[in-house]
């Protein structure tokens, strides 16, 4: 049995602090004064991984934003990737009563401790985007099908490299080209099913010749880009193009990206080492993820060709209906209960849809649905 003073939140939104409710692992079970509000005097902690990435500073903004639509208190936090920092966060936020957390972990190894002291007190646990591994205390998670990323990615730079055409498909090339692949960070449990999910999709034109990794590098330990750093990113292809490509005078065809500030220290190298400024004139196809403003108008301007597009604003809604479920003394909604196994449990998952983004439908998925203006996207930055 896990929960020994879960927090129950009825109609009138008062907390009934010290209430027992015997549930088993997996969070919470059915309840007395469960109903349809909830949002009333109850804090949800939110903790975040860093502000030195648009995306999370965006995921940040829409899940605070969209709690306090719905009256709730939030206390949000960034940790500026280190670990102590979201770890003494959470633990805060736990001694400054929060009813329920929500967590983007740095390192999804690292909170042990911290949610077993959440739980001890009744607190749903809500992993966001990042699984959190190790631990029992985890109740749900809130995610986009991070295999299909992987996959998108690897489908973006087949298309890129002319294997596949504009609907995916097999256009029947049979030229042979050379590419290198990164991996995120090795501390994410996401970084597996990216990595995964785009090796499998490349491994056909692998076999067949079609495709070459130039410096042979395929393990985690190889292509791993520590806490997903642009810096480490670039000197990584530095290293590369001095190792294998001549330092630039040799042919590289496409590297495989799993997110555009890696994408962007990828580019940097490729372009110091003379490849070129954009596709047009030679540089090699970068694949990337989570459409970052800089990325996008590089991909507007022909530089990198595409990133993966997770609305995190449909993330932050699922986590904040998570929330509204808990707050009720309801279980939120599942669509995967069996993919996510962080070690000690399968957690429960709700897991969206990505898409793909490439110079020619920018405006469609990004413009149309504001996410960024067309203003953002000429400038390359958010206003």
């Amino acid at each position: 049995m896990k929960r020994t003073g879960l927090r129950i939140f009825g109609v009138t939104g008062a907390i009934a602090l010290g209430m027992s409710l015997a549930a088993c692992s997996g969070g919470a079970g059915g309840s007395e004064g469960g109903g349809d509000g909830g949002a009333e005097d109850v804090t949800v902690g939110v903790a975040m991984p860093t502000e030195t990435s648009e995306r999370w500073i965006a995921d940040g903004e829409a899940v605070e934003s969209q709690l306090e639509e719905k009256g709730y208190e939030v206390d949000l936090q960034f940790a500026n990737d280190d670990i102590p920092t979201q770890q003494q966060q959470i633990e805060q936020m736990i001694t400054n009563g929060a009813d329920i957390l929500i967590v983007a972990s740095i390192d999804g190894t690292a909170l042990a401790s911290q949610l077993s002291s959440a739980a001890e007190k009744g607190i749903p646990i809500i992993s966001y985007d990042r699984l959190i591994n190790g631990t029992e205390d985890v109740d749900f998670y809130v995610t986009f099908d991070n295999y299909q990323v992987g996959v998108q990615q690897a489908q973006s730079l087949l298309r890129g490299l002319g294997y596949l055409d504009e609907n995916y498909e097999e256009t029947g090339l049979d030229e042979e080209k050379t590419i290198e692949v990164f991996a995120g960070s090795p501390d994410d449990n996401n970084t597996g099913f990216f990595y995964g999910g785009a090796m499998d999709t490349l491994q056909p034109y692998l076999d067949d010749g079609r495709l070459t990794i130039g410096s042979g590098q395929t393990e985690m330990d190889q292509v791993a880009t520590l806490r997903w750093d642009q810096a480490t990113a670039q000197k990584r292809m530095e290293d590369l193009l001095t190792s294998t490509y001549g330092g630039g005078s040799e042919p590289l065809d496409g590297v495989l990206s799993p997110y555009d500030g890696i994408s962007r220290g990828i580019i940097t190298a490729l372009r110091n080492a003379g490849y070129g400024n954009s596709i047009e004139d030679g540089l090699p196809v970068v694949s990337g993820q989570d459409a970052e403003i800089g990325s996008v108008k590089m991909i507007s301007d022909g530089v990198q060709f595409a990133t993966i597009f997770k609305d995190t604003r449909k993330l932050a809604t699922e986590a904040v209906e998570a929330a509204d479920a808990y707050a009720t003394g309801e279980e939120p909604e599942a669509n995967d209960t069996e993919t996510y196994d962080n070690g000690e449990k399968v957690v429960p998952s709700f897991l969206l849809e990505s898409d793909i983004v490439v110079e020619d439908n920018i405006t469609e998925l990004l413009i149309d649905t504001d996410y960024w203006t067309e203003a953002e996207v000429e400038a390359g930055v958010a206003e």
